[in-house]
Parts: C-alpha cells; structure tokens; sequence
C-alpha cells in the first residue's frame, strides 16, 4: 500500500508530503503552496490537488488538517485565521470530490497530538497527556492511553478574565517583548489551570517554539510533568496521515 499523504493547512501555507507510518517520517520531500488570500474550501482543495501532482502515487489516502473544530463526519465548526465559508462545510466530502480520493480531515493541534503519542516524546505513555501547541494562538489535544479526544479547545479557557491564549500564546511573547522568565510565569498560570481541571500525567509543549524549549519549559513551576515535543514542524503532516491511515484501514 502507498503511503498516505498528510497535508498541514495553515493560514499562511499548505504544506503535504507522503509519510512512512512505521518510522513516522517523510517519504519524500515536503512540498509546499502560499494559502490563497481568499481562503474559500474551494480555493483550497485546489490548491491541494496541485500539490498531489507532485508526488507520483495519486491513489493514496489522505488526511489534512484543518485551524478549527472538526465535527464528527469532517464538518468544520470553526475558522479563527480561515475564510469563514468553511464553518458548516462538510470537508471530507468537499476535498474528497476535488481530489478524486478518500480524505479525512483532522484539527491541526489534534494531528500534532496524534504525531506525538504515535512517534514522539509521547509514545508508550500511559493515562493523560496534553499536548499544547503554542503559537498564534494555543492549540491542544487530549489523549487518553493514547486514544484522541478531540476538539479540545484548551487554548480558549478563560483565566483571570481573558482567553487563556492572548497572554499566553507565543504570539503574545513576541507581541510584549517578554523575557523567558515573563512568558514562563504566564505559562505556569495556565498549566496550574489544566492541572486543576484535567490532573495530566503529562503535559507536551509543541509549537516551532519548542525548539526553544530549555529556554522556558524548566521555569514552569507545575506539579506535572512538561516536556518539549519532538516532531515539531512534521507533526501535523504526520499526524494527519496517521489518521488518514486508520480511517481506511
């Protein structure tokens, strides 16, 4: 069987690539389309196909993910940084039909979550972990013995009376020009608060600042254990054709 294809669709970029799902690492190189600025699901889907040509297998399944809530069936219920068209559009039809094969679409925190607990810092471990993804925002996933639960949304609870994500996410670090030290006091109350809620056996950080991770994760002063993710910037990709992969099978 082809390797499935994951394709990371973001507000900036469409990325895809084909994924060894034993090894959780690309099969060919990653390819790459700027994200129409009217960000229409028909607009996209094509910008889609146009990369599937690049890649000479065009049978493979595949799995996209998508910045937003993705409803049992592949409806999106949600477009925070994407045309608002897509809420209410039923995805996987949508990009099936476009891409002449089977396609199921994934919450891009969830597909990192996915990518993690599969071929990351995640794997093999037991009972709850989060995974955020701090970014523009944060992004979250929620994975019980390493099952999904998803659409968890965690970056919008409310704390000290504001979303969780606009002091918080990295977005605003760079935004205030705040210090490690700053940014990880920050983080710390809203770690504190997904302790309080949740009681994690672990907590992952993901997000391209991740790579910063020595810098910030050891002055978070929580009770649970917070480590930096490993796949980054494949998670999504990988993560989307992990699901890609299950649905079929």
């Amino acid at each position: 069987m082809a390797d499935p294809i994951g394709i990371d669709f973001g507000g900036s970029g469409i990325k895809a690539a084909p994924v060894d799902l034993t090894t959780g690492e690309f099969s060919a190189e990653r390819e790459r389309i700027d994200t129409p600025e009217k960000s229409t699901p028909q607009a996209v889907a094509q910008v889609m196909a146009e990369l599937l040509k690049k890649f000479e297998d065009t049978k493979s399944a595949v799995g996209v993910t998508v910045p937003g809530v993705v409803r049992k069936g592949g409806v999106i219920g949600s477009a925070a940084n994407i045309d608002k068209s897509w809420i209410g559009t039923d995805a996987d039809d949508l990009l099936s039909d476009v891409l002449g094969r089977e396609v199921h679409v994934i919450n891009d925190a969830d597909a990192a979550g996915l990518a993690e607990v599969r071929y990351g810092v995640a794997k093999g471990r037991s009972g709850l972990t989060i995974v955020t993804t701090l970014g523009t925002g944060i992004g979250s996933a929620l994975l019980y013995d390493g099952v999904l639960v998803p659409n968890s949304e965690l970056g919008h609870l409310e704390i000290e009376g504001v979303d969780a994500e606009s002091r918080a996410a990295n977005s605003a670090r760079k935004d205030e020009d705040l210090s490690w030290e700053k940014w990880a006091k920050r983080l710390t109350t809203y770690y504190r608060a997904l302790e309080k809620l949740f009681s994690p056996d672990l907590i992952v950080v993901g997000g391209g600042v991740s790579k910063h991770g020595p810098e910030f994760i050891p002055l978070i002063e929580i009770n649970t254990e917070i480590i930096s993710a490993t796949l980054r910037n494949t998670a999504g990709i990988v993560g989307a054709a992990a699901l890609a992969s299950d649905k079929q099978g």
